[in-house]
């Protein structure tokens, strides 16, 4: 047994040594051949076993090394070597550094990138959930972004709008987030639109590719849904309320629901108060601005299951979120038999 627990020794050391595994190796089989040897010899006995057992022994251990070291060559041969995203013929070195972080994502790469630099995108509300929403589809390059507004800044608003500052009170908010749009990423093309978006407004839309609806009122947000149902362009809807939001993506023209299937009628007086009169905690249009902006570059790249025909519900007083299902009325007043849009 001498010849075991010396074996196991220097395994033992060359572990607590920190040997690299060739010497380790290279140690235990110059172990093996002097007790082989030994055997042969006819002075092996203090070492325990005889000169065939201990070469089966070693046989074995050749062949189960062998067979881990064919395997793991095997192995490296077939695991594809890591590829570089292709640099795009159409996008500046300034670009593909930018991007980086989109370029290796399978779902979005350079193709999906590149549909996002030619989407154009109309967000309605640079306030609570406006503000992040205009921040990350800057940030993530979207070409094309007309953002309507008709508020001012106010120092109430800072709680949570975090793309203003404290000495822009006063100003446009869709002229102050545009320029903090400007400064984040000077390659997007950004349009202040200093007014409100109606229902008279399906022109307008219809010009953009997708449209994020960022209001706090059900009039505004019934006359958006309107605009795009006749402009079929895919809507985008975010509402909060003290700690609760959700967000959902109103698509008719392709299956999906609009506002009015989901809500035909306006809140009784007092159900539904605006976040002025109701509050609102600061972080929670953070957290729902941000899953709009990424429904919207999801809806854009093609990537992932968007939120067609389901509604995302947070609660951040609880720190829950549900999935609920939507459908779509055959009855709808604005997208279904009740309505003047063919779809």
């Amino acid at each position: 047994m001498l010849g075991f627990w010396l074996l196991v020794g220097v395994a033992a050391a060359g572990w607590v040594f920190g040997l690299p595994r060739r010497w380790l190796v290279a140690a235990l089989v110059a172990v093996w051949a002097v007790i082989e040897l030994a055997h042969l010899a006819g002075v092996g006995t203090a070492f325990g076993g005889s000169a065939r057992g201990w070469l089966v022994a070693g046989g074995l251990a050749g062949v189960v090394m062998g067979y881990r070291a064919g395997l793991g060559r095997l192995r490296a041969r077939a695991a594809p070597a890591p590829v570089p995203p292709a640099a795009d013929p159409g996008m500046s070195d300034a670009e593909l550094d930018r991007y980086a972080r989109h370029l290796v994502l399978r779902e979005i790469g350079g193709p999906g990138q590149m549909r996002l630099r030619e989407a154009r995108v109309l967000v309605v509300g640079a306030g609570g959930l406006g503000a992040p929403v205009c921040l990350y589809l800057a940030a993530a390059g979207v070409g094309r972004i007309t953002l309507a507004d008709a508020d001012t800044v106010g120092l109430s608003n800072l709680q949570r709008q975090v793309i203003f500052r404290s000495d822009q009170r006063g100003e446009g908010k869709a002229q102050a987030a545009a320029g903090a749009m400007r400064a984040l990423n000077p390659q997007v093309a950004v349009t202040p639109l200093p007014r409100r978006i109606t229902g008279a407004d399906a022109d307008l839309i219809a010009q953009h590719d997708l449209v994020l609806d960022g209001t706090d009122s059900f009039a505004a947000r019934d006359a958006i849904n309107r605009a795009c149902v006749a402009a079929r362009v895919p809507l985008i809807a975010g509402a909060i309320a003290q700690w609760e939001g959700q967000v959902t993506l109103y698509d008719p023209a392709h299956g999906g629901p609009c506002l009015a299937c989901l809500f035909p009628t306006a809140p009784a007086p007092g159900l539904a108060p605006p976040c002025a009169e109701a509050g609102v905690i600061g972080p929670l249009p953070g957290v729902v601005g941000s899953l709009m902006a990424l429904e919207a570059i999801k809806q854009l790249t093609g990537a992932g299951q968007g939120l067609r025909g389901r509604m995302l519900i947070f609660d951040g007083l609880h720190g829950e979120s549900r999935m609920i299902g939507t459908a779509r009325r055959p009855d709808c007043p604005v997208c279904g038999s009740g309505s003047r849009v063919s779809n």
